[in-house]
């Protein structure tokens, strides 16, 4: 998902140069979207996996 959200980011950086700016504004608030659902998937996955805790001996 993170790669996702670089690859619009890209989009939006490229097109922005090139004068498109409508494009460039939608890409950039896809890659803005993509990035928090990742940073929120990446939070509960970490708090999923210290939540396990140590298996009993």
């Amino acid at each position: 998902m993170l790669r996702y959200a670089l690859i619009f980011l890209i989009i939006a950086i490229i097109a922005g140069i090139l004068g498109f700016g409508s494009i460039a504004f939608a890409a950039a608030g896809i890659a803005k979207i993509l990035f928090f659902i990742f940073l929120v998937l990446f939070i509960v996955g970490l708090i999923m996996h210290l939540g396990r805790g140590r298996p009993a001996v």
